[in-house]
């Protein structure tokens, strides 16, 4: 009902790319100030991952497009390009939300040529903003999942994800279900900075917790290692250091990358706030997306030794481990948890 009055002229013209996606309304409310929601009807909700990727999923599910967790370094920005919407603030104030997603994939999970191959949510933008609150579209997601033997794992930065352990606690008991857990800061005020609109790195152990006291495993992404601001041994050590005593099975690693038009975003911001980095960046990343492959080498050896240390070099399962009655559901078993690329 508060919501009422506040649907905007979706007919304006200003927004082609949105029209092409479907959509219904746009939509600005008082409890998410400064936000957009574009509701669209999808026509498809699993999105087949090209064979080059080489990630160890084969669909994924995205029940949002923008994010209002506004990381800087956020490598799907550029997606945005592709409603018309620009890869910088409108990716972090036009969010649009697919209405019909759940019941789409349903249809989708439904059909005899599906083979229950793994589902990651959360690749893309995070199924747990704050917009899912509003909206709850991942309990009838898990639930078609669920039902249809589907496997899957889910990976966030949102603290919402706690309101729908219960769910996925009895989903783990017919399907694989892997949880993983984003926290690559642990500087509370570095964090606002670089990732605004998330949950602080407190609140995400406290997640991390959460997770494993449900019986479930937790992976924790500790990825991007931003170069010069997180790489360092104090930070990385008490990261882990804290990683380690919130329960987490295992963590992934690996430093940022910057591709498309998110490296623009990200540089004008390192521009700005600091400055004396800037050299040091056209050094690590040239003119592409990557750092160089001595830093990899660098990083790796900064961090082995401490994912030894606090016993987080296990095999990662939050992305296809199932359980062993059903293990016929899933082919390769779980990637190693300290992943440097």
């Amino acid at each position: 009902m508060r919501w009422q009055g506040q649907t905007l002229d979706a007919d304006d013209g200003a927004l082609p790319g949105l029209e092409r996606a479907g959509l219904v309304r746009s939509i600005q409310t008082p409890e998410f100030e400064g936000i957009t929601f574009h509701e669209v009807l999808c026509k498809s909700a699993l999105n087949k991952v090209p064979e080059e990727s080489a990630l160890p999923f084969q669909f994924t599910v995205n029940t949002f497009r923008g994010c209002s967790h506004a990381c800087r370094y956020c490598f799907a920005r550029p997606t945005h390009e592709y409603l018309d919407l620009d890869a910088g603030s409108d990716f972090d104030s036009q969010v649009v939300v697919k209405m019909n997603v759940a019941a789409v994939l349903r249809k989708e999970l439904a059909r005899r040529s599906w083979k229950r191959e793994h589902v990651a949510l959360g690749t893309n933008t995070d199924p747990y903003q704050r917009a899912e609150g509003r909206y709850r579209l991942m309990p009838a997601i898990i639930g078609a999942l669920t039902e249809s033997d589907t496997p899957f794992s889910i990976l966030t930065k949102g603290t919402l994800l706690r309101r729908d352990l219960p769910m996925l606690r009895q989903a783990a008991e017919r399907v694989s279900v892997g949880i993983g857990v984003s926290l690559a800061i642990h500087d509370a005020e570095l964090q606002k900075a670089v990732e605004p609109g998330t949950p602080s790195p407190r609140a995400r152990l406290d997640l991390i917790r959460a997770v494993t006291d449900a019986g479930l495993p937790c992976n924790v992404m500790v990825a991007p290692v931003i170069p010069c601001l997180t790489d360092s041994t104090s930070h990385l050590d008490g990261l882990l250091s804290a990683i380690a005593e919130a329960g987490a099975t295992g963590v992934t690693i690996f430093p940022m990358h910057l591709r498309g038009s998110t490296r623009g975003w990200f540089l004008n911001w390192l521009a700005s706030e600091h400055p004396a980095l800037v050299r040091r960046y056209r050094q690590l990343y040239g003119r592409g997306a990557y750092v160089t492959p001595e830093y990899k080498a660098w990083l790796r050896a900064r961090v082995e030794p401490m994912v030894e240390k606090y016993g987080l070099g296990g095999r990662s399962e939050h992305r296809d481990t199932p359980p062993p009655e059903r293990r016929e559901l899933v082919g390769a078993g779980a990637a190693p948890a300290l992943t440097l690329f």
